[in-house]
């Protein structure tokens, strides 16, 4: 009985197939050659009888060509849906210490929430500041500079970069959930905490805004005077040690 259905079928399915092709029904089991090939056929068949029939052959480069196209497609797709546009991402927190370029260390002036630059004597170290670095991926990645978040060690204080009477100046703020860290969106107000970080040597650096270009973190020729942002043509120093702790 079911012979006779596979002939009936055949002849049936034969009537209607362009000149240069045949169906044949087989209980073997399926290859991936062998799906392409019947979809190959179907596609002729749905072309209609006035076309030219072309060779049925399906070679193994071909076969190979087909998945490959199927590869790349699905990675294009799974880029595009990997991350949000226009956001900073972090990929860690790493301990450092900085100096700047008179090996003066950070220190913290609770009273006035400033940073001052200072040149420590010996046996004052535990003043000194010392930093929780926080790296980012850029949206749109630079080999040049890296996108960081500068917190001090054993507090919530970050610094930020914000407009004071229209003048970009360095603040401390309190960050009490340090999660809305984690993502920064490159239009929200978040960005006031990140800095751009070019090396220019080992260990050598700048701290531009990421929300004010060309304005840097800067000390003053002075010691003990505040960490201020300022200009690139300002006469302050603007390259740090910044030096990665265990």
């Amino acid at each position: 009985m079911e012979y006779n259905m596979e002939c009936n079928m055949s002849e049936m399915w034969s009537n209607k197939m362009p000149q240069g092709l045949d169906l044949e029904i087989s209980h073997h089991p399926m290859t991936m050659r062998r799906v392409v090939n019947l979809i190959i056929a179907m596609e002729r068949l749905r072309a209609g009888a006035g076309s030219e029939p072309l060779g049925t052959e399906f070679r193994d480069e071909n076969l190979l060509s087909v998945m490959l196209e199927s590869i790349v497609e699905e990675h294009i797709v799974f880029e595009r849906s990997s991350s949000p546009p226009d956001q900073f991402s972090r990929t860690g927190v790493h301990r450092c210490s900085v100096t700047d370029e008179q090996k003066r260390n950070f220190v913290l002036v609770r009273n006035s929430m400033e940073l001052h630059a200072v040149m420590l004597q010996g046996g004052s170290d535990n003043r000194k500041v010392n930093l929780n670095m926080s790296t980012y991926v850029h949206p749109s990645p630079s080999t040049e500079a890296r996108p960081v978040a500068l917190g001090i060690r054993g507090t919530n204080l970050y610094l930020s970069c914000q407009q004071e009477d229209g003048v970009p100046t360095l603040h401390l703020e309190e960050v009490e959930d340090k999660s809305s860290l984690l993502a920064i969106s490159g239009e929200s107000d978040m960005v006031r905490f990140l800095f751009y970080k070019r090396d220019s040597g080992v260990n050598i650096s700048t701290l531009m805004s990421a929300r004010f270009p060309n304005w840097y973190i800067s000390t003053s020729e002075q010691d003990n005077k505040p960490v201020e942002m300022c200009q690139e043509s300002a006469q302050r120093y603007q390259t740090f040690s910044i030096q990665r702790q265990i």
